[in-house]
Parts: structure tokens; C-alpha cells; sequence
């Protein structure tokens, strides 16, 4: 097998080579290659100076995630970066496409760095759950000084070329697109100045300077907890750099970096989010796009222009789709028109698009009309009308008779039985849900609802839309509130049980937030308004089992005051002045006062611990029987909707992967404590109970089905 590592000459400078595609990844292979090119180069005579470059699209991207959780076989990379920093003479990284991770540790360890204008530099092991370990904590510091070292560090942020030059981390920003040329023109330049090696490891003037700051690292632990809300990564790479500045020596700091990696590489938090980077892609493998393949798609119907409808509108001309939006009256259509606009603006304004590209959008993209003929000779259609069957129905007929032959029909329906809506066409085979989540153009989340009929080339569609808007489209079966919020039901009612029970609203919130949720259950309702939730209790009231448990009544009755949460400044917490961060309401625990009396029941005290322990139950618990009816193909597609529409940690991987680390007999005990209550609700998934009996793990489910 041939090295992926060539040497060659160009006149007196060494040119080593990477050519490990798709992205040159940092394998084994590379890296025995990459140090005997070194050695090799440390002998050659011919050679002044050595350029190091990847063939194809990037530098060295990162790691091998073949390689993940896995012993490392020798080479290691730290050892690899070393030899190349002690070379005797001077060696160029020549960096284009992204130079990440342990990449750009390979370029930190170089004399000099060289980048043609749309590079990419970054250290994101963060959001793995460790830090870099070959220098990149000891090195960065150095060239960057501490603060900015910090900041890009604990963020895992991708730097752009000018930035990184602007930071120090680079040299020069070349004009020249070929970054071999760049290189060997940069190293042509250090060697007709006499210009030798210079190590990383021996610049210590910005690190002098972070020693004369009293309360720098305390300022930068406080910055980065404040972000991480939880995650032990971002704190533990402020430790890391701060060895950069008190440890004895480079080699004693590089000890303390390799020692802090690898505590976090047997950490639980480590192994959620390595679980939810290959869960992100695994999500994309679905039997459907193996017999399937996608329709044409170029332009995009969506019927409605409020909140949900024009983020859909927005995401989809992003991607390039040409839009046309239907409303109901011109009033709507102005109005759905209007938040487009308006969102395009800010868009620009925070620097996500160009003027440039907002101007093409709303000229050439973006249509808009009240006539529902306007769709004739679209490809895709997604409906985002009013969450009511009849609505949705008649939209439907009507689309079956205007669409063309092959036009996909999606509904965003977040509940609705798509089979119902698929059966009012003709052609019930192009049927499909898109189910987006709010802001739609922000959201990554999108759920493709699978009918009984959807026609594998629907799917294969509906997955190619959502790559090119970059969402995260995972396949879910038809049931009431799909994936996504037939779990979220059940932990929704279980924080209303507690609150019956004796928690206050806040406590179970605070609890949530605690746990690593951007915000509470109640809070998330206020901002989503209360009313869609009383809409939904009521659409279910003659259809609940008699057996169920109710324990909505207080917010029923906040409801029926004309209180919804934000958009009318009251809800389960009050919003004075249109504030956003809601303060408690008196009203409100007046009202569970009241509702706990009325049902004779004595209030108790709930522990943080002992909300979570009944809120990630209910979660996984319908999580198992969600899998058990066929509804998510796999645990790990649960756990991304969680991630990626409901705003779980990412730390945690999500509600499978943290029963799996909690130990599914644990939360099996839970369960079964908490059936003696109220047998109904709590009544054990027989797949949870198949696998404690088995020994197994809901992680096994999906090594099965994931190949």
C-alpha cells in the first residue's frame, strides 16, 4: 500500500504532501507518513526549507473519525508535531480549505504558516467534549496571546484567513489560490532572507504578558462557564492554557494539556457528544434513499406567510429554491411578504447574507400572490396553513387538482395524521410531512413524516431539500405528534403532575435549566404561546382515555383568563413592559392553589434531582415505545430530535444515550417506582424492560441498524 505522504523537490525547497481524501484526515497512515517525511527532510541536503500541503480540497481537516474511541496507534499526533517544530531547518504549513483540529496543531507546530485567502483555521475539539491535544492549548497561546486564545479555544470557532493573520496565527494571507505555489513562494522568501526555524514553543512575549494580569484566568473561567452552562470541556481548555503561562516549561505545559485530554476522553460528557456528532449523520441513512432517488427540485411552493411560513420561505430561498408564497388576502400576503423582508434585513445587518444576496432573493427568488393557481408548475409544495384537519384537507384538494403530475405535497403539519391529509388527493404516493420548527430559518431540525403511501423518490426529495437548506431531516413515521412532540407530551404533563404535586412552575423550570436546557418547560410555553397547548388539550379532551391522569386544569384556567404567555404579557409568568425574561406571577400560584385544593391534594417539596428524575423518565420511557411502534427508526433519531429541535444538552447526547449511561435498570427502577402512583401513565415500554432483561442498551439497537 502506497504512502499517503509524498516528498518531492521544488529546486531547493522540500514539498511534503498529503493525499488522505476526502479530507486528509490525520490516520495512521498519515501520520508514520508525515514524521518520515520529516525525517527524510532533516537528511536532505538538497532541501533549505520543507513546505507541508494537502492535495485536494483542504489541509489536513482534523482527526480520523474512523479512529475516534479507539486506542491510538503510534505515531501519536503530539510526537508528530513535535519533530516537525524541531526541525533544524524551516518548515511552511501552506493551509487551504479548512485546517481544524489536529490539523491546524500540525500547522501550529511549523515555523511558519502561509494561507491562500479562503482558508479556514480552528480548534473545535470543544465540542467533542475534550480539548486539542498536540499543543494546540500551549501553542495558540503563544502566537495569538491568552485571550484570544480563550476565545477561540473554548468556542470551537472556524477563523477565516484575514482573521487568523489578523490574530497572529498566521503569517501571510497569499493571493495565490494554489497552495502549494503560496507555500513554496513563502519559503522561498524565508530562505532568501537567511530566515532558520522558529519554534512555537520559544515565543513567550504575549504569554509575559498575560502574567502581569492579576484575575486574568478567573475573568476567563467566569466568561467561558457562562457559555458552557454545564459542558466541562470550555472550562477545562482554560485550564489547559493557563498551564501555558504558569507551567514550568513548553514540555511541563504539554504534560498538563495531554493530562487534562485525556481525563476528559473518559468522561460520560465526551462520550454524548462523540455519540451526537455520528448521530448527526446517521440520522441521513434511511431505507427509503436506498430505493429512491430525489426529484428535481428547483422551485418551491409555501401556503401561509405568518411565523412558521415565511421562516420556511426564508430558509428555502437561502438554498438557492425560487419561492412562491401564497396567503390568503392581500392584507396576508403583504404581511407574510413584509416578515421576509424584514428577517432578510437582519440578516444582513448581523452579516449572514450580503446585500447583495438579499437583493437577488427578494427580486428573482421571491414571489408573492394570493392565488393558489400560482402553483401549477412548482416541484415541491409545503403547507404551512393553520394546524386544523378541515383546513389542512381542503388545501389539499385543492393542491391535487392545480399541481402538475410528480410535484411533491408536503404538509408542515407538527400533529396531524398525514395519512388523513394524503388520502383527500389523487395521488396520495407524493404525500409527505416536512414538519420545520420555529424560526423555520434558523431551526436545523426537520422531521420527514413518512405515510403509508409516500413513494421512496418522495422521501429521497424531501432528505435532498433538507441537506441543501442544512437541516437535520429525520424520518418519523405517523403518529400523533410524531418523534418530537409525542415525547415532548409526555415530559410536558409530567412537569404539569409535579406542579399539582407541589412544585412550583419556576422550580421545575430552574430544575430544567439546571439540567442543561436553554429554558424551562413553562417558559418555553409562554414564548410559544399557551393557547397552542390549550388548543391541542381541547382537540384531545373527547378522545382521553378515562384512565389518563388531567393535570392541566391551571393552566387551563390561565388560559381562559386570555392569558398566553408572552404575546399578552401574562401567562405562567408576567412580562411587564414586553419584557422577554418573564418574573413570577402571583395569579399564577393563586391559581395552583386553588386546582390542588379543589382535587384534595397535599402539596410536597421536589428536589432539583427528584424533577429530573421523573422529567427524563417520562422522556425515555415514551422514547421506548415511540421505537417499539416503528415510529423512529432508531434511538440515536430520537435522541437527534431532542438535540436539534427541543434544545436538550448536547452534552448529554440526548434522552437514549444518557439512559444508556445512567444504566437502563436505573431508570427502569424509576419507572416502576413511579407506576405504584399512577399505573396509567407510568406503565414500563416492553422494549425498555426487554433490553434490562437482555443486558443490552438502546446504543445496541442502533449499532444494528447502523452499518
Amino acid at each position: 500500500m502506497s504512502s499517503p505522504i509524498s516528498y518531492s523537490h521544488d529546486g531547493a525547497i522540500a514539498v511534503i504532501t498529503v493525499d488522505n481524501p476526502p479530507v486528509n484526515a490525520l490516520s495512521q497512515p498519515v501520520r508514520e507518513g508525515l514524521s518520515k517525511a520529516i525525517a527524510r527532510f532533516e537528511g536532505d541536503s538538497k532541501a533549505k526549507a520543507a513546505v507541508i500541503v494537502g492535495s485536494g480540497r483542504t489541509f489536513f481537516a482534523g482527526a480520523d473519525i474512523k479512529e475516534f474511541g479507539k486506542p491510538l496507534a503510534a505515531p501519536g499526533l503530539p510526537g508528530v508535531v513535535n519533530e516537525i517544530e524541531a526541525c533544524s531547518k524551516p518548515v511552511i504549513a501552506a493551509l487551504h480549505g479548512t485546517a481544524l483540529g489536529g490539523g491546524f496543531e500540525v500547522a501550529l507546530g511549523c515555523h511558519y504558516r502561509v494561507a491562500v485567502a479562503s482558508a479556514k483555521v480552528g480548534l473545535p475539539e470543544v465540542n467533542l467534549g475534550i480539548i486539542p491535544g498536540a499543543g494546540g492549548t500551549q501553542r495558540t497561546p503563544r502566537l495569538a496571546g491568552v485571550e484570544a486564545a480563550a476565545g477561540l479555544i473554548t468556542s470551537g470557532r472556524h477563523v477565516g484567513a484575514q482573521e487568523a493573520l489578523d490574530l497572529g496565527l498566521i503569517d501571510e494571507v497569499s493571493n495565490d489560490t494554489d497552495p502549494t505555489a503560496a507555500g513554496v513562494a513563502f519559503a522561498g522568501l524565508i530562505t532568501g532572507n537567511d530566515m532558520g526555524p522558529r519554534p512555537t514553543r520559544d515565543l513567550n512575549d504575549k504569554l509575559d504578558e498575560a502574567r502581569k494580569q492579576d484575575g486574568l484566568f478567573d475573568g476567563l473561567r467566569a466568561a467561558a462557564a457562562k457559555k458552557a452552562r454545564g459542558q466541562l470541556s470550555p472550562l477545562v481548555c482554560i485550564d489547559a492554557i493557563e498551564a501555558a503561562v504558569t507551567a514550568k516549561d513548553f514540555d511541563a505545559g504539554l504534560a498538563e494539556e495531554r493530562r487534562l485530554f485525556d481525563t476528559l476522553m473518559a468522561s460520560d460528557q465526551r462520550e454524548a457528544l462523540i455519540h451526537a456528532f455520528f448521530g448527526e449523520r446517521a440520522v441521513g441513512k434511511v431505507p427509503e434513499l436506498e430505493t429512491g432517488n430525489p426529484r428535481e427540485v428547483a422551485r418551491v411552493g409555501v401556503i401561509g406567510g405568518g411565523t412558521m411560513g415565511s421562516g420556511i420561505s426564508i430558509a428555502l430561498l437561502t438554498a438557492g429554491y425560487h419561492v412562491t408564497m401564497v396567503e390568503r388576502d392581500d392584507d396576508a400576503i403583504a404581511a407574510g411578504k413584509a416578515r421576509v423582508e424584514k428577517t432578510l434585513e437582519g440578516g444582513v445587518a448581523r452579516g449572514k447574507v450580503s446585500g447583495e444576496q438579499r437583493d437577488r432573493m427578494l427580486a428573482d427568488q421571491f414571489h408573492g400572490t394570493t392565488s393558489m393557481n400560482a402553483l401549477a408548475q412548482v416541484d415541491l409544495v409545503i403547507e404551512a396553513v393553520f394546524e386544523s384537519m378541515d383546513v389542512k384537507k381542503d388545501v389539499f384538494g385543492q393542491l391535487d387538482k392545480i399541481c402538475k403530475p410528480g410535484c411533491v405535497l408536503a404538509s408542515n403539519t407538527s400533529y396531524l395524521d398525514v395519512n388523513e391529509i394524503a388520502a383527500m388527493t389523487e395521488r396520495p404516493q407524493d404525500v409527505i410531512g416536512m414538519h420545520f420548527f420555529s424560526p423555520a430559518n434558523i431551526m436545523r431540525l426537520l422531521e420527514i413524516v413518512v405515510a403509508e403511501k409516500s413513494d421512496p423518490d418522495v422521501v429521497a426529495t424531501a432528505f435532498a431539500v433538507a441537506k441543501k437548506a442544512k437541516k437535520v431531516g429525520i424520518r418519523s413515521g405517523v403518529c400523533d405528534g410524531f418523534i418530537g412532540n409525542r415525547v415532548m407530551g409526555k415530559y410536558l404533563r409530567v412537569a404539569q403532575m409535579l406542579v399539582e404535586d407541589g412544585a412550583t412552575p419556576y422550580e421545575v423550570d430552574e430544575a430544567v435549566v439546571g439540567f442543561g436546557y436553554p429554558m424551562g418547560p413553562f417558559s418555553m410555553s409562554d414564548l410559544a404561546g399557551m393557547d397552542i397547548g390549550w388548543a391541542t388539550r381541547k382537540r384531545k379532551a373527547a378522545t382521553r382515555d378515562p384512565n389518563e391522569r388531567y393535570a392541566s386544569d391551571w393552566m387551563d384556567r390561565i388560559c381562559e383568563q386570555g392569558h398566553y404567555g408572552q404575546k399578552t404579557g401574562r401567562g405562567t409568568y408576567t412580562y411587564p413592559e414586553g419584557a422577554r425574561k418573564g418574573e413570577h406571577e402571583p395569579e399564577t400560584l393563586k391559581i395552583i392553589e386553588e386546582v390542588r385544593r379543589e382535587k384534595g391534594i397535599n402539596a410536597r417539596n421536589f428536589t432539583a434531582d427528584e424533577i429530573m428524575e421523573r422529567y427524563m423518565a417520562a422522556m425515555i420511557n415514551e422514547g421506548a415505545k415511540v421505537l417499539e411502534e416503528g415510529i423512529a427508526l432508531r434511538p440515536v433519531d430520537i435522541d437527534m430530535v431532542q438535540l436539534f429541535g427541543y434544545g436538550h444538552p448536547r452534552w448529554r447526547g440526548g434522552p437514549m444515550k444518557y439512559a444508556d449511561m445512567q444504566g437502563l435498570d436505573k431508570i427502569l427502577s424509576s419507572i416502576r417506582k413511579f407506576e405504584s402512583e399512577d399505573a396509567w401513565f407510568w406503565k414500563p415500554a416492553q422494549l425498555l424492560v426487554d433490553l434490562v432483561e437482555r443486558g443490552e442498551t438502546f446504543d445496541s439497537l442502533n449499532k444494528k441498524e447502523i452499518s
